[in-house]
């Protein structure tokens, strides 16, 4: 495996998009570029990082680019300029044969809508992805019993699609993309049609699973919160530009602009903001607290569990068990209340 570079990517969407890319880079704007020349600026200068092994989450709200972005990653849609570079290759380069073999054995994507197929069973649709590559029937339906089992379908191979409900729907869905064992998976608002309730367990299952298996996760979303617990690293969009890249705790604690900070504003920071974010210098001489804390621990939950044991200072200690810190009640009730005092802890 290796990062996807996405490099100084435009698409205009019209007949003569590669006419106007120069104009774009030079300044026009989307609304003048759909009033003078009837041509819809899809994405402008995008330059992404995605890191192997790690979940990237792309959100924006409807019409911010966020779909067509993801489409560019397994060439289903053809940028107007840049590159999509990832092992070597640039997708955009590619031959429709390569194509082909690259979405086939590379790329798995999870839609919205479950895009499952009716006439299938559970099991015939997890193996769909093998029975393309040409994979003979008993060792697709092994690989897919194993991940129809991890996804909590077992018993149900055999059902249809109408039969289940949409999380069980969805959770077919990340199972025949887990069974194609590809590189990358692509995940389109994947949750966005379910219930909260289970939206939220199809979360906790994508960062189970997520855990162990380290794929190249690009997920799509709307949501804040649900970009706040799944990303790795949060990249926001707004009319097909980038607007700020980073982790959820920089994004929370340094908007880039009066846009992110609108979005960030009713954010519960003590879910976002680790300990070891606003953790004090160990203090020289002093007798250490005894209570320990993990440094990526979240402040509410280092609150509550330091409130139930009846202690006031912790030790925050790394994942090798070095001290790197302490932290007290007050400094984290000021950091979640206060988040420029804990911005200014990120940045040093």
């Amino acid at each position: 495996m290796s990062d996807i570079e996405i490099r100084d990517l435009y698409k205009i969407f019209g007949p003569d998009a590669a006419h106007h890319v120069d104009a774009v880079k030079a300044g026009l704007g989307k609304t003048e570029l759909n009033e003078r020349h009837n041509h819809v600026l899809g994405l402008q200068d995008i330059n992404l990082t995605i890191p192997e092994g790690r979940i990237t989450v792309i959100m924006g709200l409807s019409g911010s680019g966020k779909s067509t972005l993801i489409r560019h990653i397994n060439g289903l849609i053809r940028p107007t300029a840049g590159q999509v570079l990832y092992d070597g290759g640039d997708v955009v380069t590619m031959s429709r044969d390569q194509l082909r073999e690259f979405r086939r054995r590379k790329t798995a994507m999870v839609f919205q809508k479950f895009a499952l197929l009716p006439h299938r069973t559970v099991l015939r649709n997890t193996t769909y992805g093998l029975d393309i590559r040409g994979l003979d029937r008993p060792e697709a339906e092994r690989r897919a019993r194993h991940w129809i089992e991890r996804v909590g379908l077992k018993g149900y191979e055999e059902y249809y699609p109408k039969q289940l409900s949409g999380g069980m729907q969805q959770r077919v869905g990340l199972a025949r993309a887990l069974t194609n064992d590809a590189e990358i998976l692509l995940m389109d608002e994947a949750f966005s049609a379910l219930d909260p309730l289970i939206r939220v367990d199809m979360q906790g299952i994508l960062l189970e699973l997520q855990a162990e298996l380290r794929k190249t996760v690009i997920f799509i979303t709307h949501d804040l919160d649900e970009a706040l617990r799944l990303g790795d690293k949060i990249a926001i969009l707004r009319d097909g530009a980038m607007e700020q890249i980073g982790t959820g705790q920089q994004i929370v604690l340094s908007p880039a602009n009066s846009y992110v900070a609108e979005f960030v504003r009713e954010v519960n920071r003590g879910r976002i903001i680790e300990a070891a974010t606003v953790a004090g210098p160990v203090p020289d001489g002093a007798a250490l607290p005894p209570f320990r804390v993990k440094a990526r621990s979240k402040l509410d939950l280092v609150a509550r569990r330091m409130t139930r044991e009846g202690v006031s200072s912790a030790q925050v200690c790394d994942v090798s068990g070095k001290v790197i810190g302490v932290i007290d009640l007050p400094g984290i009730l000021d950091a979640m209340v206060n988040p420029a005092d804990a911005a200014t802890e990120a940045e040093t």
